[in-house]
């Protein structure tokens, strides 16, 4: 009966520590957002007022080398369903060094209508947007990337749900990478890889962002597509220079300065390029893990408990989940090396394993059911979603090899000040076998000693041999 109890004391503690953490930060989560998102979802079908008149806007786009893709992201613009007499477009150059400037001027001619002023900022891109900022004329300051196209209703969406929810300051749109470029991938692993990052992209934004918006826990407005009332935006101190994220910066000044809600506009997407490479997928990732950190230590108070911030505010809760649990996590992964070795059967090992990618398999699925709902007005999007079902099942991978990633944009934020040039992967790779062939140049040296010793009596013995 006592060994019994032992080991029975030992299977709970087991299962209870290897299920805890998938089920905390996955699981749980994903149950509470199906439910409010399916909740929102029926809210959502009632029919607002169409606006009788559109009030002037002013759409904001940073340029930096986008000459490869910056006529893209005019003609969206330009040949959206938000009428072009009501918008005044500032592209804002940011010392490039390739033929943007042509570019423009080449949509000058193609679109007449459509209002459209290049300005100089030669102080990085949160001075060139503060810069802009001060020039915008519309009741709406809009953001979107030079390397993106609009869905042809993510304007007039943006603003019927402004105009129509006077309580709304500023809402961030939902950002997609483009399936056309993802299709056009040469290699089917890259390409697979594409995909799932595409649905990284649905479930962060129509899964995760969107629950955030219904919880008041939204953290960044993301710089690719956002959006402000002229009024908000100019009340607060603009954007800063001291972080690498400074969409992240301004989303915290609305929240802890001006005490509004930041909220998403589900229906308004806007299209992004697939990550190119691994090396820019690298030091995008590092670049948005260092700017939260950066953030946070910005406008986290320090008096706030664990225990008491946990339960009452969201940045308290996402810094527990996204760093303090990410150290566990890693000891959790490399713990499963040595399991078998302290008494533990392969058979029970690959049994956990199998029960969390179960999990982990569940909670995509919610996922899966969220986004092909919010995806039902755009026919085209939602059939590619639903066509690539079986993403589901490689997810897990993705973001676990993103995981690690992120991992390291935390250690180097704490060994390295902020800034927007990073390493990318290589690089890292490189630094990597340098240091350990630094710690282990001991070795190289006692083998080139036993080798300088073993030719030297090889030579005294072939002497005595003569």
């Amino acid at each position: 009966m006592h060994t019994f109890l032992i080991q029975l004391s030992k299977s709970l503690i087991f299962w209870l520590t290897w299920i805890i953490i998938p089920l905390v930060m996955e699981i749980i989560p994903a149950v509470g957002s199906f439910l409010v998102l399916i909740k929102k979802y029926i809210q959502l079908q009632k029919k607002t007022k169409p606006v009788a008149k559109y009030p002037e806007i002013t759409i904001i786009v940073p340029v930096y080398n986008s000459e490869s893709t910056l006529r893209n992201c005019i003609t969206s613009i330009a040949e959206s369903t938000y009428p072009n007499e009501m918008i005044d477009v500032y592209l804002v150059n940011n010392k490039s060094k390739d033929q943007s400037a042509k570019v423009f001027e080449l949509c000058q001619k193609l679109y007449p209508t459509l209002s459209m002023q290049w300005m100089e900022a030669r102080q990085g891109k949160a001075k060139a947007l503060n810069m802009a900022l001060f020039s915008a004329k519309g009741k709406y300051i809009i953001h979107i990337d030079s390397d993106g196209v609009l869905e042809k209703d993510a304007l007039k969406n943006m603003v019927e749900k402004f105009e129509s929810n006077l309580d709304i300051t500023c809402m961030t749109g939902t950002i997609l990478t483009n399936p056309k470029d993802i299709e056009k991938t040469k290699g089917f692993l890259w390409r697979l890889f594409r995909r799932c990052e595409f649905y990284e992209y649905a479930n962060a934004f129509l899964a995760g962002r969107n629950y955030e918006s219904e919880t008041d826990s939204v953290f960044t407005l993301s710089g690719a597509f956002s959006a402000f009332r002229k009024s908000t935006i100019l009340k607060t101190e603009l954007y800063n220079t001291d972080t690498v994220c400074e969409d992240t910066q301004v989303t915290f000044q609305v929240r802890t300065k001006l005490k509004e809600r930041v909220l998403l506009c589900e229906n308004a997407i806007f299209m992004v390029d697939p990550i190119e490479t691994l090396n820019k997928l690298y030091t995008q990732r590092q670049r948005w893990q260092r700017g939260e950190l950066e953030v946070l230590h910005m406008f986290m108070d320090k008096r706030v408990s664990v225990v008491k911030g946990f339960l009452s505010n969201f940045a308290v809760r996402l810094l527990i989940f996204d760093h303090t649990f990410a150290f566990p996590r890693m000891i959790w992964y490399f713990a499963l090396i040595f399991l078998s070795f302290t008494g533990y059967s392969v058979k029970l090992i690959l049994g956990s394993l199998g029960i969390i990618y179960g999990l982990y398999i569940f909670s995509g699925f919610l996922y899966f059911i969220s986004c092909s709902l919010y995806l039902k007005a755009f026919p085209k999007y939602q059939a590619y979603y639903l066509k690539h079902w079986y993403l589901i099942i490689l997810m897990p991978f993705y973001n676990f090899f993103i995981f690690w990633i992120r991992f390291a944009g935390i250690i180097n934020s704490i060994n390295t000040g902020g800034q927007w040039r990073s390493k990318d992967y290589t690089e890292e790779k490189k630094s990597f076998f340098d240091i350990i062939k630094l710690d282990f140049s001991f070795l190289n040296i006692i083998v080139q000693a036993i080798r300088k010793n073993y030719h030297k009596n090889h030579e005294s013995l072939a002497s005595k041999k003569k």
